[in-house]
């Protein structure tokens, strides 16, 4: 049975920074891309990075480039995502998920495997 779990989530004062964690278990992590997604209230779910299945080849949404940086170990079955200079615009709740291959992707319609999400908020 294949468990996600992400952590770190919280409450962070605008030009802030919070790091993220996810942890998978249940399939052969290196296996997967893993992919970061967030959702905010009243909007559609929307990719906010990728890393492929060694760490080679991330990418980024244009409203997170800079200041996002995802980094995995798969020693560790782990995903994160470092976050800094946060905006109120960051605020949503943010799921780490796993799409099987090499590649990874920002749509979130070819990720397998899904966590049940962690709460950012942001204060201006």
């Amino acid at each position: 049975q294949v468990q996600v779990v992400e952590s770190g989530g919280g409450l962070v004062q605008a030009g802030g920074s919070l790091r993220l964690s996810c942890t998978a278990s249940g399939l052969t992590f290196d296996d997967y891309a893993m992919g970061w997604f967030r959702q905010a209230a009243g909007k559609e779910r929307e990719g906010v990075s990728c890393i492929s299945w060694n760490g080679g080849s991330k990418d980024y949404a244009d409203s997170v480039k800079g200041r996002f940086t995802a980094s995995r170990d798969n020693a560790k079955n782990s995903l994160y995502l470092q976050m800094t200079s946060l905006k109120p615009e960051d605020a949503a709740m943010y799921y780490c998920a796993a799409e099987y291959g090499w590649r990874c992707g920002l749509n979130a319609h070819g990720y397998n495997y899904w966590g049940q999400g962690t709460q950012v908020t942001v204060s201006s």
